[in-house]
């Protein structure tokens, strides 16, 4: 198959959910996020989104309007966001006060991302206070965080702005029908939406303007990892895979486990066969394998945006993927 080079105007971004490593501190974790940001920065990625998780032993990040603020702090010109703030657990004026904040603070730098994740188990939500949470009230939320945010609700959100933040949706399905209704941009991500570019395709043809966005925006999230050849990016991709599958069995994402340390262990038939599914749905391999999946993959959706999530064990393995990801994009 001939490349594919990359499109120019495709953008590059990096979605670090601040996972923890074996025997490590949370904070540890924590800081090791910040620093990614400011890597982040220097290699030249668009955006550094920080992600929402509540009560999982493998993920330090709780809160991201806090994270976003220390990321802040530590950078000058990369945008800063949520993948995501979870909608069923915030009442939309305290998820706008939030983020009309940070934008105050840290001015044109600041995006948010809107989910409907429920939690993780169900000893998760029911400590959140909500079990359910349908299509039509994420909607009425995503609006009423806008209002707010614009100046439109009951009452005023304070700080007042000119130019509040983009909001993005992080969507599937009827998700993505939301988001076109309201005229904003989406992530998406999953081996199943991104092997199936239609509901992509029906969300464009449905998109209507609301002012502040005239057209669609696609950004694809999802596990990229570059090494010297297709088997060690898998070897770096493996802590990871594993900690999914073992999620599946435990219903406990847990901390991160060197390469090592999981090939020392007896896997059975069915974790193999879940890792395998969950490495067939990354993009990894040496430079010139990713950039041509990526850009093949960007042709398929119409990507505007690239959004990586990649974790390893090994932090200096991390950064220097990172490298390599974004001089791809430089080239």
């Amino acid at each position: 198959m001939a490349p594919i080079d990359l499109p120019e105007t495709l953008r590059l971004s990096l979605l670090d959910r601040s996972r923890t490593r074996h025997g490590e501190t949370h904070a540890a974790a924590l800081e090791a996020t910040l620093r990614r940001a400011e890597h982040a920065e220097t290699l030249g990625f668009h955006r550094f989104w920080t992600a929402e998780h509540h009560a999982v032993p493998g993920i330090a990040s709780g809160s991201p309007p806090l994270l976003i603020a220390a990321a802040a702090a530590r950078t000058e010109r990369i945008r800063l966001g949520s993948g995501g703030v979870m909608l069923p657990h915030h009442r939309p004026l305290v998820v706008a006060e939030q983020f009309a904040m940070l934008e105050a603070l840290y001015p044109g730098r600041i995006d948010l991302g809107v989910g409907r994740s429920l939690g993780f188990t169900a000893p998760v939500r029911e400590a959140l206070g909500v079990t359910e949470y349908d299509i039509d009230t994420f909607s009425r939320d995503i609006t009423a965080v806008q209002d707010f945010l614009n100046g439109r609700g009951p009452v005023t959100a304070l700080p007042v702005l000119e130019n509040p933040p983009p909001v993005f949706v992080l969507a599937t399905g009827r998700g993505l029908e939301s988001a076109a209704r309201a005229g904003l941009p989406v992530v998406v991500g999953g081996p199943r939406l991104l092997a199936d570019p239609s509901p992509l395709d029906r969300y464009r043809d449905s998109f209507r303007s609301n002012g502040a966005m005239s057209e669609p925006y696609v950004v694809v999230s999802l596990e990229v990892m570059i090494a010297d050849s297709t088997a060690a990016a898998r070897e770096l991709l493996l802590p990871e895979g594993w900690a999914m599958a073992e999620s599946r069995e435990t219903g406990e994402f847990g901390p991160l486990r060197s390469p090592e340390e999981i090939r020392d262990r007896i896997l059975r038939p069915q974790q193999l066969r879940r890792m395998d599914e969950w490495m067939a749905g990354t993009v990894h391999g040496d430079a010139e394998r990713v950039a041509g999946e990526l850009a093949r993959l960007a042709q398929r959706t119409g990507a505007d945006e690239i959004m990586a999530s990649t974790s390893t064990y090994d932090r200096g393995d991390l950064a220097r993927a990172d490298s390599e990801l974004a001089e791809l994009f430089h080239q």
